[in-house]
């Protein structure tokens, strides 16, 4: 194949430097046309690479005081060494089993840093291609976020509903705008030069998933439009076939409503029995009240990675094992995870793991499930359409492998080929560091709001990700969130969609501010100092 030319504006900054398509494209759409269609003659256009400059990190601890807060506390140096994020332990690893009645603690910053535990990986992919590494400035990585330049109220936006959704960098949004400009096609069926972009650029966008979660295989990721769906799909599909009447379905309190309403549907609808793990008062979840929950009956456990509502990491992968000596199957919701620290699907022995794009800074409409291959190559489909048959006639019809053969009708394609550019711009910065820096803001956070009088954290517990949620005596939680927006500062109050949580604390929703890697100290000063306003007033 031919270089053409590229098809770029040259007097853009923001391009970046470009790479070639090779005949990878080709190569991938001859084969799902069952190598019956030559490749074509016209040239593919060279996709650009994101622009990521390089910066130096500043110190973590600059930045004023608020009048009333005590100063903010100095982070340690970062002494623990370079990780990939292939050789780290997706689970987080965590003290279990601590008495439940110790007094709360809020997070503490160290220099061994709990969500850096370097592990033997079990991995069978090829390592990640080398990306170029730029040093941390969250200045910088603010600057590739156009949203957060807006104003509200007059205010310059502090963007805390990190939970809910994730704003997107620029990479992303320029990734889209050329795809739709340059390469939009429908996938896999089409004989000509746009469907060969559009297949490599959806195919290289699966396989940009595949090492970003440490899967063996491209056919273990199969693209959904979220969460949710990924969740319904395994319910339907697998939960329908080995889940029968008098077995069991393991959750826990701290669920979001998509991880607990298709299990309900399953069942009722077959006769099964869901069992539902208890939290401390710090919402944790211990493995010895989990592990009296499993039994010969388990068929399947359904657990949170990070709660939502709480910022609550699980021992995911502990509590993998102990699913599987009992024979029983473990879907992961990792919403909340994957957008915080390094996740490896393999360490962790998830048998399904599922994440929505929106909430890792890629666009919305697409999400992924994670199955191991024996488990998808036994499932039947869900939904039935274009692109998940072999053969079809009035009489019967043969499906796919996977993963088409869960991917019926149009796929999500441009949202897909965004949630690449997302992870290239996430692999860029590296995943332990995004850890890192939300770590210090999360201690940060929970230092500062717990010092205002009247305010109370809900969710204490010492192995968290970049969330807090809290109540105040005099305001309730969403009129609290419309004060706080009066000085630009975007908050989440309700129940997070995890009302059997609220019900645990006693409460009916809390305030939640939420971290990502581009918010700082100065912003959680922002929002500290609208609180205790909040509350004089």
């Amino acid at each position: 194949m031919t270089t053409s030319d590229p098809i770029a504006d040259p007097s853009s900054a923001t391009v970046g430097s470009l790479a070639r398509v090779d005949e990878a494209a080709m190569d991938r759409i001859a084969k799902h046309l069952h190598a019956m269609l030559p490749p074509p003659a016209a040239t593919v256009p060279p996709v650009p690479e994101a622009s990521l400059p390089t910066f130096a990190r500043p110190d973590s601890s600059a930045g004023a005081t608020l009048p009333g807060v005590a100063a903010r506390p100095v982070i340690p140096a970062l002494t623990v060494p370079v990780l990939s994020p292939h050789s780290i332990d997706g689970s987080l690893p965590r003290l279990f089993d601590r008495d439940a009645s110790s007094a709360v603690e809020p997070p503490v910053a160290t220099t061994a840093y709990y969500f850096l535990t370097p592990t033997v990986s079990t991995s069978t992919t090829s390592a990640a291609p080398a990306l170029p590494r730029r040093a941390f400035d969250v200045d910088a990585i603010r600057r590739d976020f156009p949203i957060l330049q807006e104003r509200v109220h007059g205010r310059p936006l502090v963007w805390l509903d990190n939970a809910a959704t994730t704003q997107k960098p620029r990479a992303v949004i320029q990734r889209l705008v050329r795809y739709y400009e340059h390469e939009y096609s429908n996938v896999h069926r089409g004989a000509h030069t746009l469907a060969a972009r559009s297949t490599d650029a959806y195919e290289g966008a699966r396989e940009k998933v595949q090492r970003f979660l440490g899967a063996a295989s491209p056919s273990e990721i199969v693209f959904v439009r979220g969460t949710t769906e990924a969740v319904n799909l395994v319910a339907n599909s697998w939960g329908r076939t080995h889940v029968g009447e008098g077995d069991e379905i393991v959750l826990t309190t701290i669920e979001h409503h998509s991880n607990i309403v298709p299990w309900q549907f399953l069942a009722q609808a077959v006769g099964a029995m869901l069992r539902v793990v208890p939290v401390t008062d710090r919402g944790e979840v211990l493995l010895g009240d989990y592990e009296k929950l499993l039994g010969e009956r388990t068929r399947l456990v359904a657990i949170t990675h990070v709660s939502n509502a709480l910022g609550t990491i699980l021992p995911v992968r502990a509590m993998v094992q102990s699913a599987h000596r009992w024979g029983a199957r473990v879907l992961v919701d990792g919403a909340q995870a994957v957008s915080h620290f390094p996740v490896n699907v393999q360490t962790l022995d998830a048998d399904f793991y599922v994440f929505s794009g929106h909430k890792v800074f890629a666009p919305s409409g697409v999400g992924v499930l994670y199955g191991k291959k024996a488990l998808l190559d036994e499932m039947p489909p869900w939904q039935g359409g274009g692109n998940m048959i072999q053969h079809v006639t009035f009489e019967t019809s043969t499906f796919a492998d996977p993963p088409a053969r869960f991917e019926a009708g149009t796929a999500t394609l441009g949202p897909a080929v965004g949630l690449g550019a997302a992870i290239d711009y996430l692999e860029r910065i590296g995943m332990e560091t995004v850890a890192r820096h939300e770590h210090e803001l999360l201690v940060h956070a929970t230092d500062a709001l717990s010092r205002i009088p009247g305010v109370r954290l809900i969710g204490t517990a010492p192995e968290k990700a970049g969330v807090v949620s809290f109540v105040t005596d005099a305001i309730e939680p969403e009129a609290l969130a419309k004060v706080l927006d009066q000085d630009g500062v975007a908050v989440r109050a309700g129940h997070h969609c995890a009302q059997p949580t609220m019900d645990r604390f006693g409460v009916t929703g809390t305030v939640r501010p939420s971290f990502a890697l581009y918010n700082t100290h100065d912003e959680i000063d922002v929002l500290v100092r609208a609180v205790r306003n909040a509350l004089r007033s």
